[in-house]
């Protein structure tokens, strides 16, 4: 490693028989952001701990600061739930050895920054998901540290929560530290500086989200239809589309060529993966014709997949739900009409209208707190609304509306000292149904427990049990989280293979990136309905405000004591909610560098910043 650069040199790490990283190489570069890109057992968390010496590698060579340099936050936020805000900050510092009282006013500033100011005497324990991060990251941070490993810090965070943890992370970065962090969110790393791609604890892809992009090897094509063969394994769905990757030396499909974008290499990067663990390799590259396409109405069980854990689930919905569209082919499968749940003095919900018809796929999208779990638990007839109409398959919610649908909670709903097979037996028994066939992914763990499959196939079995009993409905509660690009990209080929059978489904998310999968959004925040269209026309023309600048952290720190929400990514500075001319202003006064302010189009996770962050002021003002 180069002078003040520390990091990680060809490591490999070894659990007993397990290879559990495999030449690994990642620099920590002060100032800048460098975000481990994987899903649940990629090797991310064994990584971090090699960084912060909690891991001695088998192999290879660890640098760094030092201990006493350095902040860690472990997975799940390393904060005392039975100690408050303060108390928890006191104890950090007392860990390294920080009289309280000089590190009170830093830790006043980090509670400021991070927007816990009111919640400074309350238990961590009874924060919010996103507060608790907040309170773990800020943790971390205490003592100025040179590196700075924050393990997953957003991970299951809704996006407001996120942008605020990222504020944290971009100071952080602006003040001269080294921030690796690990992360399932490809949006997370579109704003960091430097990316590493893991799967099955080897490296995929690493350099700068641009040149990740840039060295996707082959071409990558999009169609309407998925081609059939090996072409048609080498495909994912990308909202209404197909995307085609086709290898280097290979024929190309049937298709449109597209410039990829961070979500296809990263997907492209792990289908490589596959092909080399299976061989197939020489077979892409030898093939001398195109795959022709298959028909839009090909049955589910028709289509090719590479893990077809996904096949037996989703063709258990034609035959059901065929028969359902034919009867209520104009009916909503879901409805509320001007929904109200309160709990106590608390509103939950307040005039909630939604619809969810057949074969259509309805994303539900807010901040934690939003009103989305109760909604969803409204539907299922779990709670009752205090006013408005709920109704579930044309009646109210009841104990028979509930067998025609299926449904995923975020705790995917199975019991982890069963099987994925007795799962699914005992699913089909409360449904007085056939046993569900498992997928040949499950073949070489048929005797394991499912609290010990990995977390990919954990998701993939709760999804073969929500479909098992051929369901009208499907209600997904967070369905993804915490699975890697390609895997996700697979459990939505299911989810859009039951709507196109006739199946409604409405399932919410974290993840942006998913929301064009959906045919419409409905957008939450305090219990309301903020927005309701596509992703394009929520979007619609709104536009933010982008700096460049030769010096980005002494520019962030301007924007951020102005009290612009200025956000990173990259080495590019965002400004949602603020015009050219308000940025420009706040920047009048720089004295290092050019910089260039400029508009561009607002992603969807800007637009619900802003629609968030709008209705939080119209509940302050009422």
């Amino acid at each position: 490693m180069a002078d003040g650069m520390w990091g990680a040199a060809a490591i490999s790490v070894r659990y007993d028989q397990v290879l559990a990283l495999h030449d690994v190489t990642v620099a920590a570069v002060p100032g800048r952001v460098t975000a481990v890109v994987g899903g649940d057992g990629a090797g991310k968390t064994s990584l971090l701990r090699c960084l912060v010496g909690a891991v001695t590698p088998s192999s290879g060579q660890v640098t760094g600061p030092g201990p006493a340099r350095t902040g860690y936050l472990p997975a799940g936020s390393g904060v005392y739930p039975d100690l408050t805000v303060t108390e928890n900050l006191a104890f950090r510092a007392a860990a390294y050895g920080m009289p309280w009282a000089a590190a009170r006013m830093q830790a006043g500033e980090l509670i400021e920054r991070a927007g816990l100011t009111d919640a400074r005497e309350r238990l961590a324990g009874q924060l919010s998901g996103g507060m608790r991060q907040k309170l773990g990251v800020i943790a971390a941070m205490l003592h100025k540290p040179d590196l700075l490993v924050l393990d997953e810090p957003t991970t299951g965070v809704d996006p407001v929560s996120r942008s605020g943890l990222w504020f944290l992370i971009a100071d952080a970065a602006a003040s001269g530290t080294a921030v690796v962090l690990a992360t399932t969110y490809l949006e997370d790393a579109q704003r960091a500086a430097a990316v590493l791609v893991l799967d099955g604890g080897r490296q995929l892809a690493i350099g700068t989200p641009d040149e990740i992009v840039t060295a996707t090897p082959g071409s990558v094509l999009t169609a309407n239809m998925r081609p059939a063969g090996l072409a048609g394994r080498l495909s994912w769905r990308r909202g209404t589309a197909w995307r085609i990757w086709s290898p280097p030396g290979a024929v190309e499909p049937a298709g449109e060529l597209v410039k990829p974008d961070l979500q296809d290499a990263v997907t492209v990067a792990a289908l490589a993966r596959e092909l080399e663990l299976t061989g197939e390799g020489a077979a892409a590259r030898g093939q001398t014709k195109a795959a022709p396409a298959m028909p839009p109405a090909a049955s589910p069980t028709a289509r090719p997949y590479s893990t077809p854990a996904e096949v037996p689930a989703a063709a258990a919905v034609g035959t059901a739900t065929a028969r359902a569209v034919t009867a209520i082919r104009h009916a909503p499968l879901a409805e509320c009409d001007a929904v109200t749940c309160r709990f106590g003095q608390f509103t939950a919900v307040r005039e909630v209208s939604l619809r969810v018809m057949p074969g259509e796929v309805v994303g539900l999208l807010g901040a934690n707190g939003a009103g989305k779990t109760t909604l969803i638990r409204l539907l299922l007839g779990l709670v009752h609304p205090w006013a408005g109409v709920v109704a579930l398959l044309g009646e109210a919610p009841s104990r028979r509306t509930r067998r025609r649908i299926g449904y995923v909670p975020q705790g995917l709903g199975l019991y982890e000292d069963l099987t994925a097979a007795e799962n699914l037996e005992f699913t089909a028994a409360v449904f007085g149904s056939d046993p569900a066939a498992l997928p040949p992914d499950f073949a070489s763990r048929a005797d394991v427990p499912v609290g010990r499959l990995p977390l990919g196939l954990q998701r993939r079995a709760a999804f073969a049990q929500a479909l098992s009993h051929q369901p009208e409905l499907l209600i997904l509660d967070e369905p993804t989280s915490g699975v890697d690009p390609l895997g996700r990209a697979r459990l939505w080929e299911t989810i859009t293979g039951a709507a196109r059978a006739g199946a409604g489904v409405l399932v919410s998310t974290h993840y942006m990136e998913e929301a064009e999968e959906c045919d419409r959004l409905v957008i939450m925040a305090d219990g309301v309905v903020v927005a309701d269209g596509t992703a394009e026309q929520i979007v619609g023309g709104d536009r933010v405000t982008v700096v460049e600048a030769a010096s980005w952290p002494v520019t962030f720190r301007q924007l951020a004591d102005a009290g612009l929400p200025v956000a990173l990514a990259g080495r590019t500075l965002r400004v949602p909610g603020a015009t050219p001319a308000q940025v420009s202003t706040a920047l009048a006064g720089q004295s290092t560098g050019d910089f260039r302010v400029t508009e561009a189009r607002a992603t969807l996770a800007e637009r619900f910043f802003e629609l968030t962050l709008h209705s939080e002021h119209e509940q302050v003002d009422a």
